[in-house]
């Protein structure tokens, strides 16, 4: 496991673009023929290129998980076995929880900041006016 240590833009390509599709990088890089988890790290140090690729084709698996969401919970409507559909929830679960990781703002769970009856959070401003002697002239 874990052949090539060189970087090559097309072992960058089959990387970035096997992630897109869904696959992890600790699959990916058990193969014999791709290098293994350390040195693709490596080269997301070293260059600055291959870094970028790899920051979009985790958006887009993003993108794909969700994807497998609608298309496992469609086929598990079909299923009436207990254990299935309970195999179905674990895989959706999984899918959603990594999906938020990877693109928080589009997938992650929302935040909604109310007043305990639910209202909009309006900050108060309390403003404590004292009346104050002037100064005596004497």
């Amino acid at each position: 496991m874990g052949a090539p240590s060189t970087y090559t833009q097309d072992i960058a390509d089959e990387i970035c673009g096997r992630i897109a599709d869904g696959e992890s990088l600790r699959s990916i890089c058990m193969e014999a023929r791709m290098p293994n988890k350390a040195t693709v790290f490596k080269w997301l140090i070293a260059n600055a290129a291959f870094s970028d690729q790899y920051a979009r084709a985790r958006e887009t698996q993003a993108d794909t998980l969700f994807d497998d969401i609608l298309h496992i919970a469609d086929a598990a409507r079909l299923k009436t076995d207990s254990d299935a559909l309970n195999h179905a929830k674990v895989r959706i679960d999984a899918r959603k929880w990594m999906a938020g990781k990877l693109r928080p703002k589009k997938y992650g769970e929302k935040l909604s900041l109310t007043d305990g009856d639910g209202g909009p959070l309006i900050p108060a401003l309390h403003v404590t006016i004292s009346r104050t002697e002037p100064p005596s002239t004497s």
